[in-house]
């Protein structure tokens, strides 16, 4: 267990040297809605730091299989399915980390193994660029696209959708990693 000097309300902010989010007062929808998704992203990234595969792939919370690896494997999961499937409209490329026999794959085999890891942490940080190339090209919140079961969406509500899973899943960040070492806030 790594400890860390306190900084902020006894330990839960992160120095502000060591914190790569920011609050920049970003102009416009899309930009805020970036600066947001960036930020859980990078929130989450930060909950995984300093930490051995095995202490990834700990579902602290039993019967859940969460574990902070799922955690990465899903969100890689989810940039792919949106942004690329849904938002790009590839549809025929097979979702990441799911079978049909196992649809939650991208929790149940987050293993405590390395290479693993490696693999969640490239799936998740190529999805993230593929991501953000796309939304530089981005000029219309309100087109619309076709949802993968059926009705329309706007590019829109795909985005804050994207800030709300991302904000779920780093409140689930937060206990998991306190279970795992007892490190709180960032």
């Amino acid at each position: 267990m790594t400890t860390q000097p306190a900084v902020g309300y006894d330990g839960m902010w992160a120095r502000p040297e060591d914190d790569a989010r920011v609050t920049a007062s970003p102009v416009g929808e899309l930009a805020t809605i970036r600066e947001y998704l960036t930020n859980y992203r990078l929130t989450l990234a930060m909950k995984c730091e300093d930490l051995s595969p095995e202490q990834l792939a700990t579902r602290s919370v039993p019967p859940s299989t969460l574990s902070l690896l799922g955690l990465v494997r899903h969100m890689a999961r989810v940039e792919h399915s949106w942004f690329h499937r849904t938002l790009r409209g590839h549809r025929e490329v097979p979702l990441l980390f799911w079978s049909p026999e196992d649809h939650d794959l991208d929790f149940n085999a987050a293993v405590a193994d390395q290479g693993c890891v490696e693999e969640a942490f490239a799936a998740w940080k190529a999805q993230i660029a593929a991501a953000d190339e796309w939304l530089d090209g981005l000029t219309d919140l309100g087109a619309l696209v076709l949802l993968p079961r059926g009705g329309e969406a706007s590019v829109r509500d795909i985005l804050v959708h994207m800030v709300e899973e991302y904000a779920r899943h780093c409140g689930h960040a937060d206990l998991l990693r306190e279970c795992v070492d007892g490190r709180t806030g960032l």
